[in-house]
């Protein structure tokens, strides 16, 4: 399959194949205060809502190949930076399905995000990612994607 192979369109009738792919945001080491399963049904939980209510600014995207088979998924949030007040495109998830892994699926979905952004007249596009997702984070990184803040959390319990 080719980058140029795909269509990318706005999630429709998606849900079930959307919500398939939220394991797929755990399938490595968590931080030790983070639990599998409040994670999963946290993702569940929020990209229903935005699959249900439509919120504004909140955009998902499906990547299909050229027989129509639905190979991932990216969901846009337009946002206003902290510092500047300027619109942002924050990349809320992204994920592809594991038999089409190492295809340029991400890559595609990645410039189409850009794309987006630029469009929109966004200053930037913002993801945020878990330090043990080592294949996303050298994605985001082959990319051009790089540090801006670093989230830190201790437990207290």
């Amino acid at each position: 399959m080719t980058t140029t192979s795909l269509l990318i369109r706005l999630a429709e009738d998606d849900d079930d194949f959307i919500l398939s792919l939220v394991p797929r945001f755990v399938d490595f080491t968590l931080p030790p205060w983070r639990r599998r399963h409040e994670c999963v049904e946290g993702i569940r939980n929020d990209l229903l809502r935005h699959l249900e209510d439509q919120p504004a600014n909140s955009y998902l995207f499906v990547a299909e190949d050229a027989d129509g088979i639905r190979v991932g998924f990216i969901h846009l949030q337009r946002t206003a930076d902290f510092f500047t007040g300027r619109s942002n495109c924050h990349i809320s998830d992204l994920a592809v399905a594991p038999q089409h892994e190492g295809n340029g699926v991400g890559q595609a979905l990645l410039a189409h995000a850009e794309g987006w952004a630029r469009e929109h007249h966004c200053q930037l596009v913002t993801l945020a990612v878990f330090p043990g997702n080592e294949r996303a984070r050298a994605l985001y990184e082959a990319t051009g994607y790089a540090p801006d803040l670093l989230r830190l959390a201790k437990s207290v319990r």
